[in-house]
């Protein structure tokens, strides 16, 4: 009997990168198509396969250190116990043609940090920079964190899909090239979810420093069609009248920035708008209120019970940024799949998770805490079968912006024909804005929220039964809005039936009276009755219809 034994060099990867300080080590199995570059722990590699996928091995530390890949075709990074910090660009830059996966070995941590983003041009501006699409998965921990101004955590320039992976994603640098523009609040198709620059209005007198007007249209403001079930928004009148030669000269000076001129009030409601309290700090958006007319005793401050100070709030609360600190931030859409997902950013303006295409939480545990939106998109946001907690300290906590989902006279549509803003089919979703009017849990404009199922609970400031509601057609599941909630931080609040049974319990991580209160479970069912109850409120509510307004 002959016994043949064949020997052959094998190897799990094509490529394995092993950093070692202000050094890598670099082997490579598959040169005919490949080239690699190393400067001390800096490693460049280029691929120039199309079909064959090709795979890398990364592992080791560097604190001054960095892998760019440039691919034709897919390929799969693998992590297993790297640490590797980047003093200037994406200590992990994908140049890649096609989907790039970056797999977590099991049971591994592994940590990526960016410094700086200042050479932006050449090394990209986050932690993770991908060309192409970008699929982040294992069963490891992955730790982001960008601590360099302009930097952000992960980025893409196409869909970014996340599964298994226990991800942290951190930001705590400060933005760079602040872009001065109008209401932070207003959304237009193409616009990044921001007012474009625009002249001024006619007949005002303003000067070339007042940016992010709109002009007046033609004839005035078309009339409001407010009605007397509207409570604790703009006061009722027939519309703005189209004043001849435009609006008065503006107040303004060079410490408004970034919304409306000062304004003595505008013609048309009897009597004008009530008074407006405006002090000298104030800036970025619309002047304090001391309440909103048709809310008896008006929204109360939001309080965190922290020392931080959130964005300057209101209308033109937001800014726009060359570079802004945002966690995960894509061109096309973020999908999470599965696994456990924290963002946190500490600067205005910072994002936590923003897909331009949309968001897709179709399962796993998400969990954000921004300063500014905490999930935003300009297309839908779709709630599968996730277990969602966002929360934002000065802005909403959704916010969707589908294309036409705002006023027709800005160029939106019928918002019969316009795509929803939000779809919850499942899961948990626990969306808190603690920055008060007219900020909100979740907000999509004036584009449709559909509700299937699922357990929602939200708190925000918006004013009022806000648009940012379902109705009695896209509340599939029975849901309530209950405005003038008040929350005590860390507090239960529990739902309960008819009967005192307990049916689900919260706590709202921030304190806040006033709130307008998005409530829904798949135990409401419809000509039942309910009861909401908090350290100071309690309110009890019967379905009637699929979507009701309790005050």
């Amino acid at each position: 009997m002959l016994l043949f034994v064949v020997s052959c060099m094998c190897y799990a990867e094509d490529i394995t990168v092993k950093f070692d300080g202000n050094k890598a080590n670099v082997k490579n199995h598959v040169k005919d198509s490949v080239s690699v570059t190393v400067d001390g722990a800096y490693v460049s590699i280029t691929s120039l396969y199309k079909k064959h996928v090709l795979t890398l091995r990364l592992s080791g530390k560097s604190d001054d250190g960095q892998l760019v890949l440039k691919t034709e075709g897919k390929a799969k990074v693998t992590l297993d116990r790297l640490t590797l910090t980047s003093s200037e660009g994406a200590p992990l830059c994908l140049k890649n043609k096609k989907k790039v996966e970056v797999n977590v070995v099991k049971g591994t941590e592994n940590s990526l940090t960016i410094t700086a983003c200042n050479d932006t041009v050449n090394h990209k501006a986050a932690v993770i920079w991908a060309k192409d699409k970008l699929l982040l998965s294992g069963k490891g921990t992955l730790n982001v964190i960008a601590t360099g101004d302009g930097c952000r955590g992960v980025k893409s320039k196409k869909d970014i899909t996340i599964e298994e992976l226990t991800l942290n994603v951190t930001t705590t640098g400060n933005n760079l090239g602040e872009k001065p523009f109008g209401f932070g609040g207003f959304s237009f198709p193409g616009s990044d979810g921001e007012m474009p620059d625009f002249g001024v209005f006619p007949g005002s007198g303003n000067d070339s420093t007042m940016r992010g007007a709109f002009p007046g249209p033609p004839g005035g403001f078309p009339p409001f069609t407010n009605d007397s079930t509207r409570r604790g928004g703009m006061p009722d009148f027939q519309g703005f009248p189209g004043p001849p030669g435009g609006f008065p000269t503006s107040g303004n000076d060079s410490t408004q920035r970034g919304g409306m001129p000062e304004f003595g009030g505008f013609p048309g409601p009897p009597g004008g708008f009530p008074p407006f309290t405006n002090d000298s700090t104030r800036q970025g958006g619309m002047p304090d209120f001391g309440g909103f007319p048709g809310d008896p005793g008006g929204f109360q401050p939001f309080s965190d019970d922290t020392d931080e100070d959130g964005l300057a709030g209101g209308f033109g609360g937001k800014r726009r940024y060359v570079a802004s600190t945002k966690g995960i931030a894509s061109k096309g859409k973020v999908i999470i799949n599965s696994g456990y997902v924290t963002v946190r950013t500490s600067t205005p303006g910072a994002e936590g998770i923003e897909g331009k295409n949309g968001v897709v939480f179709n399962g796993g545990r998400i969990d954000v805490f921004s300063t500014d939106d905490a999930v935003n998109a300009n297309a839908t946001i779709e709630f599968n079968n996730a277990e969602v907690i966002v929360r934002s300290k000065g802005n909403d906590a959704v916010d969707a912006n589908p294309k036409g989902g705002f006023f027709p006279m800005f160029g939106g549509e019928n918002n019969q024909n316009v795509e929803p803003g939000i779809i919850i089919r499942g899961g948990t979703v626990y969306a808190f804005s603690q920055t008060g009017p007219p900020e909100e849990g979740l907000d999509c404009d004036f584009a449709p929220i559909l509700i299937e199922g699922g357990t929602v609970f939200t708190v925000g400031g918006s004013i009022g039964d806000s648009p940012s509601v379902p109705n009695n057609d896209t509340a599939r599941q029975p849901t309530v809005l209950l405005v003038g909630m008040n929350f005590v931080k860390e507090e239960p609040v529990n739902i309960y039936d008819v009967d005192r049974h307990l049916i689900h319990t919260l706590k709202v991580p921030f304190s806040c009276h006033g709130s307008a209160t998005v409530v829904t479970c798949p135990a409401f069912k419809l000509s039942s009755t309910y009861i909401v109850k908090t350290k100071g409120v309690e309110k009890t509510f019967t379905f009637n219809q699929p979507f009701i307004i309790v005050r």
